[in-house]
């Protein structure tokens, strides 16, 4: 493809992409494909001559988008937004075309320190503690998900616990790591990636409010000890997956100071909150916590992957991590001067993802970041107060943020034929959890292009939908 082939196909691309986002509400919101049935339509192998550029864009339109769930519909409504912007997918796309590799600083100075100014205006930003910025003992790295920022994390909480010798000789069997029964799954893969054992997980009790009880915590920790195991980190979650629930920061920040744990803190989805000072008490308690990280590809406009993660003590992060092959020799590396994020990360590659980043927060500008955090928000607790009214539904908890829980009171089996007939509808797709010990329907309200009037048309066809499934029993 010449640089003129290529400017003719990218300024279709752009139209294509451009048109998708006007016409996104007349697709089903969900995929209708039945397992199997998109990898039939495709040739058994691979082309022998070049296609056009034509034909590619075609399948686009033929193939791909049937197969498509639209994540950016404002009729998404499962799991958490995964949002996009045109700022960022620019931002991408220049990330892409550049492609650079930034595994050191010597191999692109300004991927590296880029990334580390974005980072550190997000500290500033969210009113995270000074601990986490880059000009102190910290500092922040982007990850490509909260599950890899996890893992990052227990890796050095583990080298700390064990004087760094777990990387020498072996994980020790008596490591023992805690997080709440609402905390992310991730949490036991990284626990087996770094060879802890999913035996060594604790998964503590909630109270009420679906937060980690501090008090059966430090049972847990005691009877951990008196056996003679070695307790070296806790999980604390801002913003569960199951229903947007905080764990106490205060509390955990205190507790893990007293017994020397390494506090992680997941604000995955909610810590793009605290972009709004209303919200910023969220991290009260945080200044205790030795890592932390939060996704601007779910609520900051920028598409996925985006996970900004921070440490309080970065040479724990990097002894763990570092290797240091003859190949990779440099005079900027062995100065000490510059950040080599190959050692902040799993892998040794990495993308260019603060270009993105640094559109979205040029483009949009905090405050309209701001903007639409709130409208998610409003949205969201506007849409609560409809469903308290209504006396075949009840909430399941508390809006919190942008996520609705709630349930019809027929029960179980009712709410799960309702959510399966909602997403075979196409208008609509909502995702479902169980909360003290019942099934629940979640609706999330964080795509940017979400108004009022869709979460009207969505709620009508809840109860419309409830209402034949009624009728037919």
């Amino acid at each position: 493809m010449t640089p003129e082939e290529f400017r003719q196909w990218g300024h279709q691309l752009i139209d294509w992409l451009a048109d998708y986002q006007q016409q996104i509400e007349q697709y089903p919101v969900r995929s209708a494909l039945k397992p199997g049935e998109f990898r039939a339509s495709l040739p058994a192998h691979a082309p022998e001559a070049p296609e056009s550029f034509q034909a590619i864009l075609d399948d686009l339109n033929n193939k791909i988008l049937p197969g498509i769930t639209h994540w950016q519909s404002p009729n998404f409504f499962a799991f958490f937004p995964s949002n996009a912007s045109g700022y960022s997918v620019l931002g991408e796309l220049v990330a892409a075309g550049l492609s650079v590799q930034g595994m050191l600083w010597e191999t692109s100075p300004a991927c590296t320190e880029l990334e580390t100014h974005v980072l550190d205006w997000l500290v500033t930003l969210l009113g995270l503690p000074a601990r986490f910025r880059s000009d102190g003992l910290g500092g922040g790295v982007i990850q490509d998900s909260a599950s890899s920022a996890l893992l990052c994390a227990l890796i050095a909480a583990r080298e700390r616990c064990t004087g760094f010798n777990s990387r020498l000789q072996g994980s020790d069997n008596r490591l023992v790591l805690y997080a709440s029964t609402e905390a992310h799954s991730s949490l036991e893969k990284a626990a087996v990636i770094a060879g802890i054992g999913l035996n060594q997980v604790r998964r503590i009790g909630v109270d009420k409010n679906h937060t980690l009880r501090v008090d059966e915590l430090q049972r847990t920790l005691a009877a951990d000890r008196a056996a003679g195991l070695m307790p070296f980190m806790v999980v604390a979650t801002l913003g569960t997956t199951s229903s947007l629930s905080c764990d106490s920061l205060p509390a955990l920040s205190a507790l893990c100071l007293h017994e020397k744990l390494w506090l992680h803190v997941d604000a995955a989805m909610a810590g793009s909150a605290a972009l709004c000072p209303e919200y910023r008490h969220i991290h009260e308690g945080l200044e205790g916590a030795d890592s932390y990280c939060f996704n601007p590809h779910k609520w900051l406009l920028t598409n996925f992957d985006c996970d900004c993660f921070y440490v309080a003590d970065r040479a724990a992060l990097t002894r763990a991590l570092s290797v240091a092959p003859a190949y990779l020799d440099n005079p900027a590396s062995e100065s000490g001067s510059v950040i080599d994020y190959r050692d902040w990360q799993i892998p040794l590659g990495r993308r260019f993802r603060a270009l993105k980043l640094w559109f979205v927060l040029r483009g949009f500008g905090a405050e309209g970041l701001r903007q639409n955090i709130r409208h998610g928000i409003a949205l969201a607790q506007r849409w609560g107060k409809i469903i308290e009214s209504d006396s075949n539904f009840e909430l399941a908890c508390p809006v919190a943020f942008n996520l609705i829980c709630f349930r019809h009171h027929k029960g179980d089996a009712f709410n799960q034929q309702l959510k399966n007939a909602l997403n075979d509808s196409g208008k609509m797709y909502l995702s479902h959890t169980v909360l003290d010990g019942r099934y629940t329907l979640r609706l999330c309200v964080g795509q940017s292009t979400v108004q009022a009037h869709h979460t009207d048309a969505a709620w009508n066809l809840i109860v419309q939908t409830a209402q034949k499934q009624s009728e037919a029993l």
